[in-house]
């Protein structure tokens, strides 16, 4: 008997960034409650499921992921890239080596343990919906060859990564669509979400960055931010058998900014 289309019930699932409260943490807590078998990678411990399994693992540091999934093992039915910094906490370095780097070499050692039909999805940003505007400057990075590759190549573009936390979502956003060729050979999915404001523990660094006022008066047509548990949902959906024709996608779900921003509906302050 076929299960459910969003069903994850006795499935292995991999989730990095499933501590803290943001939507990591949501998703565990959701997948969790569809049955899955889920492992959570995070410095932070996750507040719930308490039987989630939970690997203490830097995601800046290729061989603590290695070592994390070594240890998971297989075989695994998703993988969810959660892990995220908004830039003002690291170097603009540290950012794009967790943001991008790490979540492309955690993938590249979940990958041989998904099974055909399983799937990878990545919370990238809106703040990376301008993606094709630097395609040229960024694709060259998504060509690169393992963690260290990446690593090099940002050492040597300095002002290229200068506003590490869009560069790093717009570099997720390419090489979503570059590894779906690949991925789909091998019958395993890739999509990422572009949220855009959603009420989690980061708002607060988003606002230091760029200032309260800014975001009081963000446009969004929906009239609020999201919610960690509706950025799951989208998620699941992406993750699961109900999306199984849907591969190499980037998926706004920013309440309609960037589509009344394009339409010349709505303005966005700088």
């Amino acid at each position: 008997m076929m299960k459910p289309h969003q069903s994850f019930e006795g499935d292995r699932v991999v989730v990095s960034g499933g501590g803290g409260a943001g939507m990591g943490a949501s998703l565990a807590r959701k997948l969790t409650g569809l049955g899955a078998e889920v492992h959570v990678l995070d410095l932070k411990t996750p507040p719930a499921p308490a039987d989630a399994h939970f690997y203490a693992t830097d995601l800046s540091d290729p061989e603590a992921i290695s070592a994390a999934v070594a240890e998971i093992g297989g075989p695994v039915a998703a993988l969810f890239n959660c892990v995220g910094v908004p830039g003002n906490r690291t170097s603009p370095l540290d950012t794009m080596l967790i943001n991008f780097a790490g979540v492309r070499h955690l993938t590249e050692a979940v990958v041989p343990h998904i099974t055909p039909g399983g799937s990878v999805t990545t919370i990238a940003s809106q703040a990376g919906s301008h993606w094709s505007d630097n395609l040229e400057t960024l694709l060259p990075l998504v060509h690169t060859k393992g963690f260290d590759g990446a690593k090099d190549w940002c050492e040597q573009h300095p002002d290229e990564i200068a506003l590490a936390y869009p560069a790093s979502k717009e570099a997720v956003v390419i090489w979503t669509q570059y590894a779906a060729v690949e991925l789909g050979q091998k019958g395993i999915r890739i999509n990422c979400t572009l949220p855009g404001p959603t009420a989690t523990p980061m708002t607060a660094d988003f606002e230091a960055m760029t200032g309260k006022e800014f975001w009081d008066t963000f446009p969004i047509p929906l009239g609020r931010p999201a919610t960690p548990d509706e950025q799951a949902e989208v998620l699941l959906f992406l993750g699961s058998p109900a999306a199984s024709c849907i591969t190499g996608t980037a998926l706004l779900t920013d309440g309609g900014t960037t589509g009344g921003v394009t339409t010349g509906l709505l303005t966005v302050a700088h």
